[in-house]
């Protein structure tokens, strides 16, 4: 292994580290307020900016890797990825820390969405191409989504500590790892300093002053979009100097980078009692991720490009398989377990994830090789 991949590995998780700061810290408030401004339900809001702000990274991969040759089956793995990665890693991590009581009604609510919104990338993903027919699928689903989450405090009765959106309010959110004390005069005290000047550089007064939220917001796009490009030229290189196909980086390497500070805060969020809030977010972000991080780009492409979108799904049939199979283990597990989530199956959904990595590296590495150790 050369210096230039070591260089390069170490520049694609520096990139991870501001592509959060940049999300957590600026468009996630830029966001807040717009909602705010726009009057929009609580609800709503939780299933669509703030799940923006969530899923940003996916999100813009998948839309820079779409248009960059050789290197669009990158977005979808990562979508995919980064979506086994929330339902086995952050969820069994939050019942891992301790022992959750979830509220069932909203939580059935959002499971039956995501399975449905898997059912669609199934049936999509079969041929191999997506039209613009199954682009307007996705859309529609998400939109039909938001209906139902802003009709259902009028369909469903629900306590007062229900009324829970997916994706929380700067109020409630999250914890966040990246507000976390770092020593001074360590390493990662000088990384997060040189950062911090860096970005409150580009964003000059924005973070402090509300009225300039859509400066805030537009800044936070392009460093968004110029890290996202980044991250997958980097990944493309990466792929090429191991010999690996490049979806491979996608559900692996990117889907864990973008998801590692979710997945922290997601433990602080359990360690503090509101690990009802860390499943819920993980839930909701997926169905975010497939209806929108997938469907928009598509959109894009097709209405720009014409034609249809070519999707490279061999090396993301077992990531696609194991996703459905571990939301229906869920779901089972919830419905035996009353809506309870133990440490027993916080330590079996990580197994699972762990178990799924070294399949899918297997099966890159030597297909017939898997097959007949099994």
């Amino acid at each position: 292994m050369d210096s230039f991949f070591i260089l390069q590995a170490i520049a694609l998780l520096y990139i991870f580290y501001l592509l959060a700061k940049v999300c957590d810290e600026y468009f996630v408030d830029a966001l807040e307020v717009i909602t705010k401004r726009l009057h929009i339900s609580e609800d709503v809001a939780g299933a669509s900016f703030m799940a923006i702000g969530s899923s940003a990274p996916e999100l813009f991969i998948a839309l820079i890797a779409l248009m960059k040759v050789g290197a669009e089956s990158i977005g979808v793995g990562t979508i995919v990825g980064s979506a086994v990665f929330n339902v086995l890693v952050i969820i069994g991590a939050s019942a891992w820390t301790s022992k959750i009581i979830l509220n069932w009604k909203p939580v059935l609510r959002d499971l039956i969405f995501y399975i449905f919104s898997l059912l669609v990338l199934i049936f999509t993903f079969l041929d191999g191409e997506i039209t613009l027919f199954e682009v307007i699928i996705y859309l529609s689903l998400y939109a039909f989504y938001l209906i139902v989450l802003k009709k259902w405090k009028k369909w469903v009765p629900h306590n007062k500590n229900n009324n829970k959106i997916s994706i929380p309010h700067k109020k409630d959110k999250v914890p966040s790892i990246l507000k976390e004390k770092v020593k001074r005069k360590s390493g990662l005290y000088i990384i997060e300093t040189i950062s911090d000047r860096i970005l409150s550089f580009t964003y000059f007064k924005a973070k402090k002053n509300e009225n300039l939220y859509l400066v805030s917001f537009c800044i936070s796009i392009i460093w968004i979009a110029f890290l996202s490009w980044a991250m997958v030229d980097i990944s493309l290189h990466m792929a090429n100097q191991l010999g690996i196909p490049v979806a491979i980086i996608g559900i692996t390497v990117l889907a864990v980078g973008t998801s590692v500070p979710d997945l922290i805060s997601s433990i602080i969020a359990s360690k503090r009692g509101m690990g009802n809030m860390a499943v819920s977010n993980a839930i909701g972000s997926n169905t975010f991720d497939i209806l929108i991080g997938l469907g928009f780009p598509w959109l894009l492409y097709i209405v720009i490009q014409g034609g249809k979108v070519e999707v490279d799904t061999s090396t993301l049939e077992t990531s696609i398989g194991l996703l459905f199979g571990s939301v229906i283990l869920l779901l089972i597990l919830l419905l035996v377990n009353k809506f309870q989530l133990s440490k027993f199956i916080g330590g079996l959904l990580i197994t699972i994830y762990i178990i799924y990595v070294i399949v899918s590296v297997l099966l890159v590495v030597d297909k017939n090789y898997f097959f007949a150790f099994f």
